[in-house]
């Protein structure tokens, strides 16, 4: 089974996808080795080195993450004058094709977070660094290094660590020539105070950094969305995608034209085995701004960077995920998902009002459906290509019974469900109790509404509402000599 056909073909159009990043960046290494006894010295584990790795960190990670995914980026950051400043402009050109401008601060060290390993866990981390207040001069290059970058970004990234370089003359000057430029903004905070982002496109807290910022609780899919909202109204940003560890990530939008409440979408986790957690914020900043830079609604670029932490967390270090692995992560979920398109109606009403603000147009058939045979796939197939996404409406046991008498159904309302999910024609399987889908149809409002060749239009339950409102009506070609009936009375002999 594939993923959706809307994320799978989101991943592709990441490449090349400009994206400037603008923040504090770090060398990142990784001392790998195994620990066999203690110290006779004191309670201590001793670390017998084998390896060591050096990568970029913080706002260099975003970078990498960005390369890993094929976009296109640019870079603006301070480096002190020392052996790991010139180890941040390597890796930095490696990482951006030379797109870095990595400002030169001789009063500045620069940041080192080295981190001891051994069984896949850390032991330890050591920080080397000094973050000495931006002078005026440095500001005006930081700020006149951005800009000159600007032009060829769809996108803004500011990744703050709170080393220095963006100090609050310069972050705010940032966001708005920014957005005076059309740039899409996305920070990933630090701190209490996110008043400071004010113009902000999206913010990227974790749970524990909303909780600060909101003074709010942030337990529960409720407890997140109330406190992106006091985010939202506090700090003057327009969007809060919400990472959560294991339960996933919450993204809150303002509502749309016509909406009375804000747009809310949760995201469950992906992550099998969590191994390191380091960098997964970078991961998901990286991957937003890509997508959004790729032209991607934020719903969608949010759905990717789930992908891509899940991916992240599952290795050691400060790791980047590919497209390639995303695209497995999102085939495993897919594989994964049959029992979960089976909706009660208000998750599949949820579910369908996130579709619509993909743009997408939202197809209903419905049917018994108890023993499944090729005119039910021709069926099905039809629908689902005259939509982007099908809703079974599938009659109950009880309801069955009142049709087709007793005796009927041959499988459980449960049985035919899972079969029908597991289909990838069908999007959700929604179960209700009513002889006709008529009350159905009235609140999921398809845009368009499939039935079988052997009903005339005229008699289609739902046809006048579903016109009624712009959609459209429509009757598939039935294949001869299919039908549940015609398959019991064969088995009957």
């Amino acid at each position: 089974m594939s993923p959706r056909p809307d994320l799978a073909a989101a991943l592709e159009r990441l490449a090349g996808a400009p994206v400037l990043v603008v923040g504090d960046v770090m060398l990142d290494r990784f001392l790998y080795g195994a620990v066999e006894r203690i110290s006779p010295e004191g309670p201590i584990p001793i670390l017998r080195l084998e390896r060591e790795l050096a990568m970029l960190g913080g706002a260099g990670n975003v970078v990498r993450n960005l390369t890993a995914l094929g976009a296109k980026s640019s870079f603006v950051a301070l480096v002190g004058d020392d052996q790991a400043g010139l180890e941040v402009q390597r890796l930095v050109a490696e990482a951006t094709g030379g797109g870095g401008h990595l400002l030169l601060d001789r009063g500045r060290r620069s940041t080192i977070k080295e981190r001891y390993i051994a069984g896949g866990q850390q032991l330890l981390r050591v920080d080397r660094e000094t973050a000495p207040s931006l002078s005026e001069t440095l500001a005006e290059a930081a700020v006149s290094a951005a800009i000159s970058l600007m032009d060829e970004a769809r996108v803004l990234v500011l990744s703050d660590y709170g080393k220095g370089l963006l100090d609050a003359e310069t972050l705010p000057r940032l966001i708005a020539l920014a957005r005076a430029r059309g740039l899409a903004v996305v920070v990933d905070p630090k701190g209490r105070d996110f008043a400071r982002y004010r113009g902000a496109t999206l913010i990227t807290p974790n749970r524990r950094e909303l909780a600060e910022a909101s003074g709010l609780a942030t337990e529960g899919d409720s407890a997140v969305v109330a406190a992106a909202l006091r985010v939202m109204e506090l700090a003057g940003v327009e969007s809060v995608l919400t990472t959560r560890s294991e339960e996933g990530m919450t993204l809150v939008e303002p509502a749309g034209p016509g909406e009375s409440g804000p747009r809310v979408t949760h995201l469950p986790a992906l992550a099998r085995e969590v191994f390191d957690v380091s960098g997964a914020g970078d991961t998901v900043v990286a991957t937003v701004a890509a997508a959004l830079a790729a032209g991607l609604p934020r719903a969608s670029a949010a759905e990717l960077a789930n992908a891509a932490a899940g991916i992240v967390v599952g290795k050691v270090g400060t790791a980047v995920a590919s497209p390639s692995e995303i695209l497995h992560a999102l085939h495993a979920r897919e594989l994964l998902s049959g029992e979960s398109k089976v909706l009660s109606l208000e998750a599949l009403l949820t579910e369908v009002g996130r579709w619509r603000r993909l743009g997408q147009r939202v197809g209903f058939t419905n049917g018994c459906f108890d023993l499944l045979h090729p005119g039910h796939i021709s069926l099905l197939t039809q629908a689902r290509r005259l939509c982007d996404r099908l809703v079974v409406g599938l009659n109950s046991d009880s309801s069955v019974r009142q049709l087709k008498g007793e005796g009927r159904p041959v499988q459980s309302e449960g049985a035919r469900a899972t079969v029908l999910a597991s289909l990838a024609s069908v999007d959700a399987v929604v179960i209700f109790p009513d002889e006709t889908p008529l009350q159905l149809i009235r609140q999921l409002r398809p845009d368009v509404l499939v039935k079988g060749a052997d009903w005339s239009l005229d008699k289609v339950v739902g046809a006048d509402l579903v016109r009624s409102w712009g959609g459209v009506v429509a009757l598939a070609e039935l294949m001869p000599g299919q039908s549940t009936s015609n398959t019991i009375r064969r088995l009957k002999g």
